[in-house]
């Protein structure tokens, strides 16, 4: 079983912008509470991932690459809108950091995510993060899906 450390945070300002990022397109097969089934495409890789209920910044996370022509099935049975965005990726401070950009209902978001490896785990704070939404579910992808930043 794998345990997945994130915490997430808005973005302030252009200065994390290092490359051309990949898009991402995601849908739902659930959004329970208590699980997760997730369909991604991300360029040219398709994955099914699973995640449990968070517990503070953890939980549980199975993630599966899948052949991309079975994803675009999936994703044509998927809950809700799909969420569209581009994934850039940033090191800083020997930290990887994945900032995804939103677009269409959600355009205008820009969330960073990083994982660690305990939840108590030092890492140097980059100049362009912004406020923790680690524990606001506005900013979890699986609600950004029927409650687009574009309502709130």
């Amino acid at each position: 079983m794998r345990i997945e450390i994130e915490r997430k945070f808005l973005v302030q300002g252009d200065a994390w912008r290092t490359d051309q990022g990949v898009r991402i397109r995601q849908g739902y097969l659930n959004r329970d509470k208590e699980r997760t089934v997730r369909v991604r495409i991300a360029g040219s890789k398709a994955f099914l991932t699973v995640k449990g209920v968070n517990t503070g910044a953890s939980r549980t996370e199975f993630e599966y690459e899948i052949p991309v022509v079975d994803a675009e099935q999936l994703l044509l049975i998927c809950e809700g809108p799909l969420i569209e965005k581009i994934r850039h990726t940033v090191a800083d401070a020997g930290m990887l950091w994945e900032i995804d950009e939103f677009s269409g209902a959600n355009e205008g978001l820009i969330v960073a995510e990083i994982e660690l490896e305990r939840e108590n785990q030092y890492w140097k704070r980059p100049a362009w993060l912004g406020e923790e939404v680690t524990d606001d579910p506005r900013y979890f992808n699986s609600n950004l899906c029927n409650h687009p930043y574009c309502t709130w």
